[in-house]
């Protein structure tokens, strides 16, 4: 079953098209069938890519910001999240070969953009598991007191997270995802009810301590990256069984991930004071502390594997594209799979090691990726898909200069956070690399 992944053709009006096939072309007769999302698994999908560290990291970034600033924030990047994610969705629409990033800088800038767009999503991916790495290596350390070397925990979670994404189809790894969401609910609440028992800020809002320019940013981009799933948006689209399902499952993440990042970041807060906790799990007693982190492992590593497997998927199709060799179950798949699902793997946990604090790891993700992925690239799509149209009513003009907006916000978010992110990273005293210390 061999199938061409472009093709051409003209439509009723007589204006060429780009009539492009996916990826995965036709699956009629297919061994392993992708396009199977229903959308609610497409939107548990989304919740657990989306949803753990950035919930994690929010009660510090309020209280580095104060309480106002920040919920105004979290308000503010998640309506703009939305919007932007629903303008991928559009681009998705109107050129369906579109999978992941790389395609999309096909459509955008040819060849080039596809090696841009596609490293990039690959590197994206990579530091995000790394982050989920070095948080269970954070986690396992609270539950056993440091029990043994954090790089021999950090390579636990680098098995387990390994044998999880296997699975070649989102269908399958959105069945964790459900045990994802219910990991970190969970937890984040029991963190809640343990530190509003305990108090112990007495339930006192104070005012940001610090207002210095890379406290107020870094806690900004905090913010940023837990709106940082866009990246594997078409990826999510690319399997669905009807694409045009998909702003359902974006509303549906959008909505719970706005109403959780509110009521974690404030009432965290609110109880644990400035000194809260980044995670924030580890703001609770050491007992309920450990019960959090023992209830948010499978969060922690799911989200992750979410990641993992569709980086891995994005070598996969483009190493086979043009043959029926992803619909396979030969020796030559199962192999060429296993081990790309490995070889990323790897570099996370190298990246893990190398980067062992957790909000400067975060920050460096949200400056080089989120800022262009979750933010400048939707204003890039809007007009190119736009273009000619800038100034045909006063609502093309309107969201003309909304999508002007959003590069210039990407462009902001990427050279202040690189230069917040790196001087966290050379300042902290904690930020050996590969060390057996204690991280957590």
């Amino acid at each position: 079953m061999e199938h061409r992944p472009y093709l051409h053709g003209v439509e009723k009006d007589g204006e060429e098209k780009n009539f492009a096939v996916d990826a995965f072309g036709d699956e009629t007769n297919a061994e392993i069938k992708y396009k199977v999302l229903t959308w609610w698994q497409c939107g548990l999908l989304m919740i657990a890519e989306n949803v753990s560290l950035g919930v994690l990291s929010l009660p510090a970034a309020v209280a580095a910001l104060g309480l106002a600033p920040a919920i105004i924030l979290i308000i503010g990047l998640g309506v703009i999240a939305t919007y932007t994610g629903y303008v991928l969705g559009q681009f998705k629409w109107r050129f369906p070969q579109v999978c992941n990033m790389a395609d999309a800088g096909q459509v955008l800038m040819g060849q080039a953009g596809r090696e841009i767009l596609g490293i990039g999503q690959l590197l994206f991916f990579i530091f995000i598991m790394g982050s989920h790495l070095l948080t269970f290596s954070v986690a396992l350390n609270t539950l056993t007191n440091h029990g043994t070397c954090s790089i021999v925990f950090g390579v636990v979670g680098l098995v387990i997270a390994f044998a999880c994404s296997l699975p070649r189809t989102l269908a399958n790894i959105s069945w964790f995802s459900m045990i994802s969401f219910a990991s970190i609910i969970s937890a984040v609440f029991i963190t809640i009810i343990g530190v509003g028992i305990e108090r112990p800020n007495t339930g006192v809002v104070e005012a940001a301590v610090d207002t210095s320019l890379e406290s107020a940013f870094s806690a900004v981009l905090n913010i940023i990256f837990s709106y940082a799933g866009h990246v594997a948006f078409f990826s999510f689209m690319a399997e669905l069984r009807d694409p045009r399902d998909y702003p359902k499952a974006l509303c549906m993440m959008q909505a719970v991930e706005m109403v959780l990042y509110i009521v974690a970041g404030v009432v965290l807060y609110y109880y644990a004071g400035a000194d809260v906790a980044s995670p924030a799990l580890g703001s609770a007693s050491p007992v309920v502390a450990k019960v959090a982190y023992g209830i948010a492992l499978p969060a922690i590593l799911i989200s992750g594997v979410v990641c993992g497997h569709v980086a891995a998927k994005g070598i996969y199709t483009r190493v086979f594209s043009g043959t029926d060799r992803v619909h396979k179950r030969d020796l030559v798949a199962i192999g060429s799979w296993t081990g790309i699902v490995a070889g990323v793997w790897i570099i996370a946990w190298v990246i893990a090691e190398a980067i062992p604090v957790f909000s400067s790891l975060l920050n460096l993700i949200s400056s080089l990726f989120a800022s262009w992925y979750s933010f400048g690239l939707a204003g890039f799509c809007w007009l190119y898909m736009n273009k000619g149209l800038y100034t045909k009513s006063w609502s093309k003009i309107l969201l003309t200069i909304i999508n002007v907006a959003l590069l210039g916000i990407a462009a902001c978010i990427c050279g202040l956070g690189l230069y917040v992110s790196g001087k966290g990273i050379h300042d902290n005293p904690a930020s050996a690399s590969f060390s057996c210390a204690n991280n957590a």
